[in-house]
């Protein structure tokens, strides 16, 4: 049996529901994993002050691979801090429909947003210059950029699929035009792979017109944003998508990983196991293939997919299960897929 160390980044609201789903699934796999918990909570910050992270910094940069569950944002917003702090390049968020979940958006949708994970207008939070106007500060870099592109063209490769870049290059001539220009050069490495760029309003309406003509889409900082939660809303709730940041070595290597649910804590529905752990569970199938569990990774994929539409669902996508109800239902499928292939 194979075995794996997994920094787990406990955090507030649903957190704990979130992690005993992860921490149940995680006991019938086929394979080890330790988690080494480390409490972002509010609580836990408030009493411990800013060198928490330097200990959550350590474990993440000694074990290369977290899990993190929602964190509130009160005096800093943690999920900037360990972005800032393990200097994560890209976030990438796949969005798929998964059949059983009603939704206003009739059609199918199955897309890899990669988002470079610094810069925009994120990184500034401005100024006033006097009474009536207030002014911030755009940047685009070339390390992550160029980290984000790559990503996003191996991305494709391993989907089949092409490469849509967008920005809004013709307005922001200097700034998205420069991370237009780093994904050309980048794309001139992946000769046999479709690549255009489009206007970023011009995509939001294709996404929905057409959504069969994208796969993968690489973008800055704030349009990333902006566009994965559009596509979440599109498949039927921000609370079912999930996301992974990845830092880099020099040579292009993933150096770090962390794996989360895209949605916040939640705390109106903490400890009434009515959260829905879904994002959390795809995330950590998302992170299985990272360290190499690729079976284990589809398996549990799968399982919650048929889950779901075989009609296992939580409140919140029109079902009646709790945290823990649906949990056993997406495990019972999850035991299948790996007696079957076994």
């Amino acid at each position: 049996m194979k075995h794996h160390t997994i920094v787990e980044i406990l955090g507030d609201g649903i957190s704990a529901e979130l992690s005993e789903s992860v921490h149940a699934v995680a006991e019938v796999l086929p394979l080890g994993l330790e988690f080494v918990e480390m409490d972002l909570s509010d609580t836990e910050r408030e009493r411990v002050g800013p060198t928490i992270y330097d200990r959550a910094e350590e474990l993440m940069r000694r074990h290369r691979v977290a899990i993190k569950y929602p964190t509130a944002t009160t005096r800093e917003s943690p999920n900037k801090v360990l972005r800032d702090r393990c200097r994560f390049a890209v976030i990438h968020r796949p969005v798929c429909s998964i059949p059983g979940i009603d939704t206003h958006f009739t059609e199918h949708l199955d897309i890899d947003v990669v988002r470079v994970a610094t810069g925009g207008t994120y990184d500034d939070a401005g100024r006033r210059i006097g009474p009536d106007t207030a002014v911030s500060l755009r940047v685009i870099s070339r390390g992550p950029s160029k980290h984000a592109a790559r990503f996003a063209f191996k991305q494709a490769m391993v989907r089949g699929t092409g490469v849509v870049s967008t920005s809004k290059w013709t307005i922001q001539r200097e700034t998205d035009g420069f991370f237009e220009e780093i994904v050309d050069q980048v794309a001139e490495d992946y000769p046999s792979i479709e690549y255009r760029r489009e206007l970023f309003d011009a995509l939001l309406a294709g996404l929905i017109m057409h959504p069969s003509r994208y796969g993968v889409i690489v973008t800055p900082n704030e349009y990333g944003d902006f566009l994965s939660d559009a596509a979440c809303g599109l498949i039927g709730s921000v609370g079912i998508g999930d996301s992974a940041s990845y830092a880099f070595d020099d040579d292009g290597r993933v150096e770090l990983a962390m794996f989360d649910p895209a949605g916040g804590s939640a705390p109106d529905i903490a400890g009434e196991d009515i959260a829905n752990p879904c994002a959390a569970l795809l995330a950590m199938a998302n992170m299985l293939g990272h360290i190499g569990e690729r079976d284990a990774s589809r398996a549990l994929r799968e399982g919650l997919m048929a889950a779901v539409a075989e009609g296992s669902k939580t409140r919140d996508i029109r079902g009646e299960l709790g945290t823990r109800a649906f949990t056993a239902e997406v495990i019972e499928r999850l035991k299948a897929r790996l007696a079957a292939g076994a």
